[in-house]
C-alpha cells in the first residue's frame, strides 16, 4: 500500500540534516563538494573569511536549493582587512541574512593582530544595524571578550562556532540566549563532550566545519553530519532521527527574527 503524506510515519518526513559551519569554498573542488551535499540533501551555510570570498562564491552557490551563503571578516585574515574589505562588507550585508565567519582569535596564531581583529569584529557586528542576521563566531582564545563585544555592538542571539573555551565563559554565552554549532571533533574529545553536555539541547546546532577536521583519514564532508547526530543521540539518550528534528527545531527558531525582519 502506498500511504498518503498525512498517513506516513514521522520518520519519512525528517527535515534535512544542518552544516551550519562549512568552508565550502576551501574544498579542493568546491563546484565538487557543493554538489555531493545537494546530492546528500544536507543544507549548508557555506561561511567566508573575507568579502572578496564572498563575491567569488556568490555566482556558484545561488544555484543551489539547499544552501546559503555568509559574508565573512575572519579574525585570522585580519592583517588583510583593509578598509576596501571593509567597505565591501558594509556594502554587501544587505545582500544575505548569514554573516560569517566572523569574530576574534586570542590563541597563539592570532594574538599578534589582537587590536586589529577588535576593529574588524565591531565592524561587522555594526554593519546590520542591529537588525537580526544568522551570525556563526568565531572565539578561539578569545571567549570571554566575544560575549562582552556582543553584549555592546549586537542584540541578537549568535551561534558559537565549535566553542572550546572555559565553562565560566560558556555559562555566559548561554545565559544571554546565543547558540553553539558542534562538530565531530567535538564529540571526540573529552573537553568537547563536556562542553556540549553543559549547553541546553535546544541551543544546539551541527556543523562539519570543512575542511577542517579529518574523518578517518579523510576530509569532512556536509553529510558526515550524521556522525553529529549519532553523537548527540548518544548524549541526549535519543534516536538520531530524533536530534535531527531538534536540531531543525532550534535553527527554525533562530531564523525567524531575521524572516520577520525581511517580511517588514
Amino acid at each position: 500500500k502506498v500511504l498518503s503524506l498525512c498517513e506516513r510515519p514521522q520518520e519519512y518526513l525528517a527535515p534535512p540534516m544542518l552544516d551550519a559551519h562549512c568552508h565550502l569554498d576551501l574544498y579542493p573542488d568546491p563546484s565538487q563538494a557543493a554538489v555531493d551535499a545537494e546530492r546528500s540533501g544536507v543544507f549548508v551555510i557555506c561561511v567566508t573569511n573575507q568579502p572578496s570570498a564572498f563575491l567569488a562564491a556568490e555566482p556558484h552557490t545561488r544555484r543551489f536549493k539547499k544552501m546559503r551563503l555568509a559574508l565573512g571578516l575572519h579574525p585570522l585574515t585580519a592583517r588583510v582587512h583593509s578598509d576596501q574589505e571593509l567597505r565591501q562588507f558594509d556594502a554587501l550585508v544587505g545582500k544575505t541574512s548569514f554573516i560569517g565567519e566572523i569574530g576574534l582569535d586570542f590563541s597563539r596564531e592570532g594574538k599578534v593582530t589582537r587590536e586589529k581583529q577588535l576593529v574588524s569584529f565591531r565592524f561587522a557586528l555594526r554593519c546590520p544595524k542591529r537588525l537580526p542576521k544568522f551570525v556563526t563566531i568565531h572565539s578561539r582564545g578569545a571567549e570571554g571578550t566575544v560575549v562582552d563585544v556582543l553584549d555592546q555592538e549586537y542584540p541578537h542571539p549568535v551561534v558559537f562556532h565549535w566553542y572550546s573555551g572555559s565553562l565560566k565563559n560558556l555559562d555566559a554565552a548561554v545565559e544571554r540566549g546565543h547558540f553553539f554549532s558542534v562538530n565531530p571533533a567535538m564529540l571526540w574529545s573529552k573537553k568537547g563532550r563536556s562542553i556540549i553536555e553543559r549547553i541546553p539541547s535546544e541551543k544546539i546546532l551541527s556543523e562539519s566545519d570543512g575542511p577542517f577536521i579529518n574523518v578517518e583519514g579523510r576530509t569532512i564532508i556536509p553529510a558526515d553530519i550524521q556522525m553529529v547526530e549519532d553523537g548527540l543521540a548518544d548524549i541526549w539518550g535519543l534516536r538520531p532521527l530524533s536530534v535531527r528534528q531538534l536540531v531543525a527545531q532550534n535553527f527554525r527558531r533562530l531564523m525567524e527574527p531575521v524572516k520577520e525582519q525581511k517580511a517588514l
